[in-house]
């Protein structure tokens, strides 16, 4: 049985009065401090390693169709099933021909991302697959819901550090499908940017046609990207049909390219901070280097995501040293190494609650990924090492990727800008308050809208309010507010909710072995 097929619409969605934030610009001309473990001496050895690793050993590719195109590009057989091993100039080839740059578009033209930024800075998004959810009206913990998808979306409009948002995983419906219906909601509740995840080869059209809906019709999407799909490889060096079914359809709608690794150190890959990355970017590679072949000219962003087991436990870790060690130096080898966009998480914790550990541990996070160049830092409202999400942590979040924007912005020294001229004519006991200098450059401090700066008797004044209290404010302000309608025309609601009860009648019933999808 086919699939049915959106009427192809000429007109964008109707622009609405959604409440939503673009993100923030730093001023034109300001440059952006930098940090890294690898000198370039050693980013060009770990290169070479990346390429020994595609080129000598290769990594095993399960789409038959990938497979062929592969080959007809070069590609020879390695040691065992399904194994290809890559030549060096292939891979040179695919690197250098791959864009550098990608337009992450909103429903609104004011919420398009450009990357690299003009002001060489970061975007952040909202974290992804989390099972749980913490809901912000009174702390209860359930599992995640297209309710709580609802609120998410509510939430992640409102955080202008937040560029774009990703679907999490739905309980309450099909499990097969459970990702159309979490993208189908949030891509009707937010006029941001919205980061696609398949779970399985069938979905990926679908999730590909809703977004079609979502931007008016296939060729505005193609105009008007407002879906990017992650591409994911299965550590160790191996692409599952999904994947290659992701780059392919990538490709054919014109959507950007998430390329995302990740490597678990100590299981999937070797308990080394140096050699977990060059896993990661060899994955990396590979993915683009599939994508060069089988979806040319589609930009392609590197996404390391990186994790290390605790090997007492067992357990994954994304907050601990050597996960943060390893995303620096798998950030810098993309970044500088290959020119590529970085995607890394840039929030997140190992704990399960919104608590000092939390905040400790994603500050960390956020600091490391952004001086090292991530352009985008991911994981925003994530908790237990991205299992969970909580909408108080996003509005947390948000204000430290406003800090950490302000951080790594690289302070000017030009005579205008230290105010020399005053400096060498302050009189004993004189001051700069008056100054109009000082008058100028007040006005570009950064002032938190979350965290607070009381005094004493102002924090007993107000009962001991702290900044949970207010982020949770925030998120239950940003709730009641969103509109109930969301932000796509009643045609278009109608059509995607066509499109997801074909993908349970068909979808689901093909698992339990009662019809094909084709």
């Amino acid at each position: 049985m086919t699939r049915t097929r959106p009427t192809a619409r000429r007109n964008r969605p109707t622009r609405t009065s959604t409440p939503a934030t673009a993100f923030r610009q730093e001023p034109p001309g300001f440059g952006r401090a930098g940090f890294g473990f690898l000198d370039d001496d050693e980013i060009a050895w770990m290169k070479a390693r990346v390429e020994d690793v595609l080129a000598d050993y290769g990594v095993a590719i399960l789409h038959p169709e990938a497979q062929k195109r592969l080959r007809a590009a070069g590609a020879r057989p390695g040691r065992d099933a399904n194994r290809l091993r890559l030549p060096r100039g292939l891979i040179r080839e695919a690197m250098e021909a791959t864009p550098k740059a990608a337009r992450l578009a909103g429903k609104l033209p004011q919420l398009d991302i450009e990357l690299p930024r003009p002001d060489r800075g970061f975007v952040m998004r909202t974290g992804t697959g989390a099972h749980g959810y913490v809901d912000p009206r009174d702390a209860s913990y359930r599992n995640m819901d297209l309710a709580a998808v609802s609120d998410i979306a509510a939430v992640a409009s409102t955080l202008d550090e937040v560029g774009f948002i990703a679907h999490p995983f739905v309980h309450g419906v099909p499990e097969k499908t459970a990702d159309i219906h979490s993208f189908a909601r949030l891509i009707a509740r937010t006029p941001k940017h919205v980061w696609m995840q398949p779970y399985q080869w069938e979905n990926v059209d679908y999730l590909m046609k809703i977004a079609a809906i979502a931007a008016g019709g296939e060729d505005a999407l193609r105009e008007t990207p407002i879906t990017s799909c992650i591409t994911c490889s299965f550590t160790p060096l191996e692409f599952k049909f999904m994947d290659s079914q992701c780059i392919i359809a990538a490709g054919r709608y014109g959507v950007p390219l998430h390329a995302c690794a990740l490597p678990s150190s100590g299981g999937t890959a070797p308990l080394s901070v140096g050699s977990m990355a060059i896993m990661a970017a060899a994955e990396i590679v590979g993915m683009t280097v599939m994508a060069h072949v089988l979806a040319p000219g589609t930009p392609v962003i590197s996404t390391p995501l990186m994790f290390t087991l605790d090997m007492r436990t067992g357990s994954a870790l994304q907050a601990c040293v050597e996960s943060l060690q390893s995303a620096s130096v798998a950030v810098q080898l993309m970044k500088r190494g290959w020119g590529m966009l970085a995607h890394t998480y840039g929030a997140g914790s190992d704990t399960p609650d919104v608590d000092h550990q939390a905040m400790a541990e994603r500050a960390l996070l956020a600091q490391i990924v952004a001086l090292s160049g991530a352009d985008i830092l991911g994981g925003v409202g994530q908790l237990e090492c991205a299992t969970v999400f909580s909408p108080v942590q996003a509005v947390l979040d948000n204000e430290i990727g406003a800090m950490m924007r302000r951080l790594i912005r690289k302070p000017r020294l030009e005579r205008e800008a230290l105010n020399w001229d005053e400096v060498m004519r302050v009189p004993a006991g004189g001051h700069f308050l008056d100054s109009a200098h000082t008058i100028a450059m007040c006005r570009d401090q950064l002032a938190p809208r979350i965290f607070t700066r009381q005094g004493r008797d102002d924090y007993e004044a107000s009962g001991r309010r702290t900044s949970f209290d207010a982020a949770r404010e925030a998120a239950l302000s940003a709730i009641a507010a969103a509109p109930e309608g969301g932000v796509l025309s009643a045609e278009q609601e109608r059509e995607i909710a066509a499109l997801i009860a074909h993908a349970d009648e068909h979808i689901v019933a093909a698992y339990a072995g009662k019809v094909t999808v084709i």
